[in-house]
């Protein structure tokens, strides 16, 4: 994954996906500079979806633990 995309926290992330997600739809993007877009797109969706399992994991185990108590 893009040191880029995963020094970014969620927000950041998702704020580039979508700048990146309106340029392709655009559809006036050179072949390279859409591969590339399209490249750093999905990056961007890994970084963000992997950080979501993380916070639901995160949510489960506090949950657990509650119910514990």
């Amino acid at each position: 994954m893009d040191a880029t995309a995963t020094s970014l926290d969620f927000e950041r992330a998702l704020s580039r996906l979508e700048e990146v997600v309106a340029r392709l739809e655009k559809g006036d993007l050179p072949l390279e500079e859409s591969l590339a877009a399209f490249e750093e797109g999905m990056t961007l969706s890994r970084h963000c979806q992997q950080r979501l399992d993380a916070a639901e994991q995160r949510i489960e185990e506090l949950v657990a633990a509650q119910a514990k108590e």
